[in-house]
């Protein structure tokens, strides 16, 4: 454990001053679905601060791009695309990003996913499965495979990052699916950080998003989608403006505007960066101040 904090410290620098760049340098983060929005900027950001970066995204084209900004900007970057609710993906990634990181993995960020809403007595089986499948069993199988780069005794920074949202503290009309299953990755960071931090130092913890101006809450009349299997999935909020969901989407948010994609990615930067080195098991809320 000393040996430990010797090396976060290290990783610190001097606690007066300028916080020095590359707090990630030498360490590999897998971000799932960085092909675009929070996941993308997430992956930026951590290549800024010297990351060796694997970028997950079911669309190969725009993991390809992420990457591409990445490595032309002076970081370190490949694209691994596939479907995250695949076991034989996952296995597939992990051996990937070990072989890019030299044989170590650092950071997961567990942020693939989308929404298909309906009403309780509207929801079909396959919606409900879809949820559990992309937001539950795969950040499941993508931990399970990635085990044997984080229950190690080296005493380099380690963590996990689930994201959830406030739909799965609060619940949301219309989303059942998605409440429930951003319910779930709460209580898995907790329990990665119950059975992995004592021997092993790993850190996990969730960040629960409110309104973040990204496809999933932008209008759905624009027609954007999400793939699901063989399925495009419409997503978004109808009638939703480019400030708020609905009406009183902005009335509710303190700071009086939603979050960019930049600034979700910047918790969970922190939350994995050094300086978060005794937080653990928590849930981060990122909402503007909304649900205080």
């Amino acid at each position: 454990m000393a040996e430990r904090l010797k090396q976060l410290q290290s990783q610190l620098g001097p606690v007066s001053g300028n916080f020095p760049s590359g707090m990630f340098a030498g360490q590999t983060a897998i971000i799932t679905g960085s092909g675009q929005g929070i996941g993308a900027e997430c992956a930026k950001l951590f290549a800024k601060d010297g990351a060796n970066v694997v970028v997950c995204d079911i669309d190969q084209s725009k993991a390809e791009a992420t990457v591409k900004e990445i490595n032309e900007s002076g970081g370190k970057a490949i694209a691994v695309a596939g479907d995250v609710t695949s076991q034989e993906y996952n296995d597939n990634l992990v051996k990937k990003a070990a072989e890019f990181g030299n044989g170590k993995i650092h950071h997961l960020v567990l942020n693939a996913g989308f929404t298909w809403d309906a009403v309780i007595h509207k929801m079909s089986d396959k919606q409900f499965d879809a949820m559990i499948a992309v937001h539950n069993k795969a950040p499941f199988m993508l931990v399970r495979a990635a085990a044997p780069f984080f229950r190690v005794t080296d005493g380099e920074n380690r963590t996990i990052t689930t994201i959830s949202s406030t739909t799965g503290v609060n619940g949301n009309a219309g989303q059942i699916n998605y409440s429930i299953a951003k319910s779930g990755v709460t209580g898995m960071a907790k329990t990665i950080a119950k059975e992995w931090g004592p021997k092993y130092g790993v850190r996990a913890n969730a960040i629960a998003y409110g309104y973040i101006t990204t496809r999933l809450t932008a209008a759905k009349e624009t027609g954007g989608f999400a793939v699901y299997g063989n399925e495009k999935v419409a997503i978004g909020i109808p009638g939703a403006s480019s400030t708020g969901a609905g009406n009183a989407g902005l009335k509710e948010i303190p700071l009086q505007r939603g979050g960019t994609p930049l600034e979700a990615a910047g918790a969970i930067v922190a939350l994995a960066s050094p300086l978060m080195s005794y937080v653990t098991g928590h849930v981060l809320m990122v909402t503007g101040g909304r649900n205080m």
